[in-house]
């Protein structure tokens, strides 16, 4: 929770509150549902919240904004990316029926009104239209680009163009190089927001639509 605060020190009282409950949340219910690796569970704040939380670095997501976050599992990076940005509207979407749940029982437990859980996978995912889709260790980055840009909008409203913010590890550049010809893509990489070692290999890849 001191990572948070130290990043994000002008959180209101509400978002600190919910910060400081979502730890606690997770622990309780990884032990009734695997949603993150037993010895990885007591880096819930190092590793998983602050690691969604660095999306906000690329880009700062406007009131009334609506995100879609593909694959969330058990609520990665769209949970945390509610709390900071609460008067814009999450969809978290997954194919597996408990972690939705799981999702949907931690929302509940916050009272974050701006997020939605759906089981549903990318694919499957008609009628509905997304300013940005983010993702956080799902799919390589020629298939999320192509779950993703045909359900972005056209009507532009943020500083960076509708598309893309995926968090990433690897051979990112690589990855890049393979999205279909024309594409326009930015690596950012997460030691430019975070100083802590765990962040040195990371990325953030913006992909416009």
């Amino acid at each position: 929770m001191e990572l948070i605060k130290k990043y994000f020190p002008n959180l209101n009282e509400t978002q600190l509150s919910r910060f400081e409950q979502l730890g606690p949340l997770y622990q309780d219910w990884n032990q009734k549902i695997n949603l993150i690796s037993r010895k990885d569970i007591e880096f819930i704040y190092d590793h998983h919240i602050l690691h969604s939380l660095a999306i906000s670095g690329v880009l700062t997501f406007l009131p009334g904004a609506e995100v879609l976050d593909i694959g969330t599992g058990g609520g990665f990076p769209g949970i945390p990316l509610a709390i900071l940005f609460p008067e814009t509207r999450f969809t978290l979407i997954d194919g597996t029926g408990k972690k939705i749940m799981v999702v949907q029982e931690i929302a509940n437990a916050l009272q974050l009104e701006n997020v939605t859980a759906q089981q549903i996978r990318a694919e499957e995912l008609k009628g509905q239209n997304f300013d940005f889709v983010v993702s956080r260790a799902v799919a390589e980055l020629p298939l999320l680009a192509a779950w993703s840009i045909r359900l972005i909008k056209n009507k532009q409203q943020h500083a960076i163009p509708n598309g893309l913010i995926a968090l990433k590890g690897g051979n990112v550049k690589q990855e890049i190089k393979t999205l279909p010809r024309g594409s326009y893509a930015e690596l950012h990489p997460l030691s430019e927001f975070f100083k802590e070692p765990y962040y040195e290999e990371k990325y953030a890849v913006y992909v416009q639509a």
